[in-house]
């Protein structure tokens, strides 16, 4: 994996963002001293290397319909069918994310459903025709805080 070389502008910009991805850029420049132009241009320059990987607007699952929370650690009968079980599972919308993970598991995901018959369903239904040969679930109870990565200081700049 490779890693940027952040300058003091760029951590204080990545700073400010991650605290609110809706701030004004000229909020940001105001706070940075320098331009609305500069902080546009170091925006696209952090997207363009992969710093960034976007924005979004984070929906309530439960405000939505989604009572139940699970994480599952999923076995797979054939682990060489990998690449086809991620494919399927990033076909069911309410698996949220996956994950390749060491331990005993093949494949760990998280998944949203309405309430407790939904997730029987989603499983039954929707996860054991994928070749799993079993699969361990840890319901979340709820989630008692989610954040952002900390921006590392920038090298000191001679």
């Amino acid at each position: 994996m490779a890693s940027f070389q952040l300058d003091n502008l760029d951590v204080k910009i990545l700073r400010i963002i991650i605290g609110n991805a809706r701030v004004p850029f000229l909020e940001v420049a105001r706070e940075c001293g320098v331009s609305g132009a500069a902080i546009h241009q170091r925006v696209q320059k952090l997207i363009n290397m992969g710093v960034i990987t976007g924005s979004e607007f984070t929906i309530e699952p439960s405000k939505v319909g989604y009572e139940t929370c699970t994480f599952m650690g999923l076995y797979l009968k054939d682990p060489s069918r990998f690449s086809e079980v991620v494919d399927a599972l990033f076909q069911i919308p309410e698996v949220l994310e996956c994950h390749y993970t060491t331990g005993k598991y093949d494949l760990f995901i998280k998944i949203y459903a309405r309430n407790n018959q939904h997730l029987l369903e989603i499983i039954h239904t929707k996860l054991q025709p994928l070749g799993l040969s079993g699969t361990e679930s840890l319901i979340s109870f709820k989630e008692a805080f989610k954040r952002q990565l900390p921006i590392p200081d920038a090298p000191n700049e001679d």
